[in-house]
C-alpha cells in the first residue's frame, strides 16, 4: 500500500507554513526514493497545531504538529510513514483533546480528505441529504428544516425554515438562493474553513434550499480577501456540475439548480444582506430600507433566500439524519451545534464545534486554555467587532442566543476574541466607534454621524475633558445609534462601547485618576 500523507492547504495552515512543509516532504520523498501520495486536505481547525501533518497507517491515521520544514528529515528518520514516535507526534487525530471534546456535524468531513474529491465526499456520507430532498415535496423539505430548529448562523439567529417558507409561498417566475460568505467579523473563519475544506457540503446545502423553495439559481458572495476559498469553490462548482449534482436535473431528478461564485469588493457593510444584494446587482453596497423583505423582493426584485455559509452547510446533515436528530443537540431555542471560533490572545486558538450550552468560561479556560501571554483574562469579545465585551464575572453565561441577549450581548457569527489584563477598554470602545465610522455605508444619519461623533467624544474622555459629561453623551449617542440605524452596523456598535463602559469603568476614569489608581 502506498502511504498517504495529508498536508493542509487551508489558508490558516498556509499562513503558518504548510506550503514550505509540503515542499520539504516532497523533497525528502524524492531524495529517499520513497513513493507516497500527498493529499492536500483542509484544516481540522486546531490552528495552534498547524501545520498538522497526518499519515494513514495500517492502524489508522497518525498526526504530527506543529511541523516545521526543519522537522521533516528527523520525521522520516523516526519512521514517520508508519506512525513512528517523534517530538511532533500527536497520535490519532480524533483522540487529540481539542477534537475529542467536539460534536462535529457541520464540520464532520472538514480536514479529512481532498476537498475537491466528490468520491471522497460521498464516501463520508455526502449527498445523502440531497438524495432525500429530491424525493420529497418542497413543503416537506421546508418542514424538516423548520422542525430542526436551525437558526441563521451568520449572527441574527433568525429561524431558517421560516425564511425558506416565505420564499416557497411567494409567487415568482424566478427565485434565488444567495449564500452570504462575506465573513468580515474579527475572529471568524468558519465560513472560510468550510469553503476551503469541504466545499461540496455548501453546494449540497444550497441545492437543497433551491429544491425546497423553487429557486433554480444560486450565488455565493465571497469576500475578496478569501482568494483560496474563491478558487476552491469555483473548482468544486465545476466538478458538481459535471457530475450532475448541479444543472437541469439535480441527481437525475426533475429539479433544476445551478450556482456561481461572485467576489465582493471588500466592504464590511456588504455582510448585511440588503447591501450584499445591491453589490450582487452591480450597485453601490448600501443598505436598503425594509420592507420589502428580501424573501419577497430580493435579488433583482425576485423572492430570495439569503443564508450564511454555516446555515446552508448545516442543512445536509438535517436532511440526512432528520430534524429530531439535529434538534436533540443544544438548549432552549438554540438547537444543533455551533462552530465557535476562538482567537485573540489565547493559547489554543481554532474552531471548536459543539452543541449550544457550554459556558463562556468553559470555552475560554478549558478549551482555549486561557491567554497565550499567560496573563489573566480581562475581557472576551463575542460576536465580532460589533459584539459586547464580557468580563470574567459573566463567564457563567451559556452559549445560547437568548442567554447572551439577557446580558446585553450577542453570539453573532460565534467568533470569540480573548484579551488579557493589559487591554485598555477605553481604546477598545474607541476602536468600535472608529470601525463603524470607516465602514459605514453612509445611508443613515445615526450610523454615519453618530460613530464619528462617538470617536470625538471618547477622545475627550481619554484626554480627561469633562469625562462624566462626555460619557453621558456617549451613552446618548449609543442609544440613538442602537434604535435609529437602518442596519446592524450602526445598531450593534453600541454593544462593544456600552459593555466596555459598564463592565470596565476603571478604564474610563480621567487620565490623572487612572495613573493614581495604578
Amino acid at each position: 500500500m502506498i502511504p498517504r500523507i495529508y498536508i493542509p492547504a487551508d489558508s490558516g495552515a498556509l499562513a503558518l507554513g504548510a506550503e514550505k512543509v509540503a515542499r520539504a516532504i516532497e523533497k525528502e520523498l524524492k531524495e529517499r526514493g520513497v513513493e507516497a501520495k500527498i493529499v492536500r486536505n483542509g484544516s481540522r481547525g486546531a490552528y495552534f497545531l498547524e501545520p498538522m501533518v497526518e499519515v494513514a497507517t495500517d492502524k489508522g491515521r497518525v498526526a504530527y504538529g506543529p511541523v516545521k520544514p526543519s522537522d521533516v528529515k528527523s520525521l522520516f528518520d523516526s519512521g514517520f510513514l508508519t506512525g513512528g514516535h517523534h517530538k511532533r507526534w500527536l497520535g490519532a487525530p480524533d483522540k487529540i483533546p481539542f477534537f475529542a471534546k467536539q460534536t462535529r456535524l457541520t464540520f464532520a468531513r472538514c480536514g479529512i480528505n481532498d476537498p475537491l474529491s466528490l468520491d471522497a465526499y460521498k464516501s463520508l456520507g455526502g449527498l445523502r441529504g440531497l438524495q432525500n430532498a429530491v424525493a420529497m415535496a418542497p413543503a416537506d423539505v421546508v418542514k424538516q428544516v423548520t422542525e430542526s430548529g436551525l437558526r441563521g448562523r451568520g449572527g441574527a439567529g433568525f429561524p431558517t425554515g421560516i425564511k425558506w417558507k416565505t420564499v416557497l409561498d411567494t409567487a415568482g417566475d424566478q427565485k434565488y438562493i444567495v449564500c452570504n460568505a462575506d465573513e468580515g467579523d474579527s475572529a471568524t473563519f468558519a465560513d472560510r474553513m468550510i469553503m476551503e475544506g469541504d466545499p461540496f457540503v455548501l453546494i449540497e446545502g444550497m441545492a437543497i434550499a433551491g429544491i425546497a423553495t423553487g429557486a433554480t439559481k444560486g450565488f455565493v458572495y465571497i469576500r475578496s480577501e478569501y482568494p483560496h476559498a474563491v478558487g476552491t469553490m469555483n473548482k468544486a462548482v465545476a466538478i458538481a456540475r459535471k457530475a450532475g449534482v448541479l444543472g437541469l436535473n439535480v441527481l437525475g431528478s426533475p429539479n433544476a439548480f445551478d450556482m456561481e461564485i461572485r467576489v465582493g469588493a471588500g466592504a464590511y457593510v456588504c455582510g448585511e444582506e440588503t447591501s450584499l444584494l445591491n453589490s450582487l446587482e452591480g450597485k453601490r453596497g448600501v443598505v436598503r430600507a425594509k420592507p420589502p423583505l428580501p424573501a419577497i423582493q430580493g435579488l433583482f426584485g425576485k423572492p430570495t433566500v439569503i443564508n450564511n455559509v454555516i446555515s446552508l452547510a448545516s442543512v445536509p446533515v438535517i436532511m440526512d439524519k432528520g430534524a429530531a436528530y439535529y434538534k436533540d443537540f443544544g438548549m432552549g431555542r438554540s438547537r444543533g451545534t455551533i462552530p465557535i471560533q476562538i482567537a485573540g490572545n489565547v493559547k489554543h486558538g481554532g474552531l471548536f464545534e459543539t452543541a449550544f450550552g457550554l459556558t463562556l468560561g468553559e470555552i475560554v479556560d478549558d478549551i482555549g486554555g486561557g491567554t497565550g501571554s499567560g496573563r489573566p483574562v480581562k475581557a472576551v469579545q463575542v460576536g465580532g467587532p460589533l459584539g459586547a465585551y464580557f468580563p470574567r464575572a459573566l463567564f457563567d453565561t451559556p452559549f445560547d442566543y437568548e442567554e447572551f441577549a439577557k446580558r446585553d450581548g450577542l453570539i453573532g457569527h460565534a467568533g470569540i476574541t480573548v484579551f488579557d489584563d493589559t487591554a485598555d477598554m477605553l481604546k477598545q470602545a474607541r476602536f468600535a466607534m472608529e470601525f463603524c465610522a470607516i465602514e459605514s455605508c453612509g445611508k443613515c444619519t445615526p450610523c454615519r454621524i453618530g460613530s464619528t461623533r462617538g470617536v470625538e467624544v471618547l477622545d475627550k474622555v481619554a484626554a480627561g475633558i469633562e469625562a462624566e459629561k462626555n460619557l453621558a453623551l456617549v451613552t446618548d449617542l449609543c442609544n440613538t445609534m442602537k434604535f435609529g440605524s437602518l442596519c446592524a452596523l450602526g445598531g450593534f456598535t453600541p454593544y462593544p462601547v456600552m459593555s466596555s463602559i459598564s463592565h470596565f469603568p476603571e478604564d474610563f476614569k480621567p487620565a490623572p485618576a487612572r495613573v493614581a489608581a495604578e
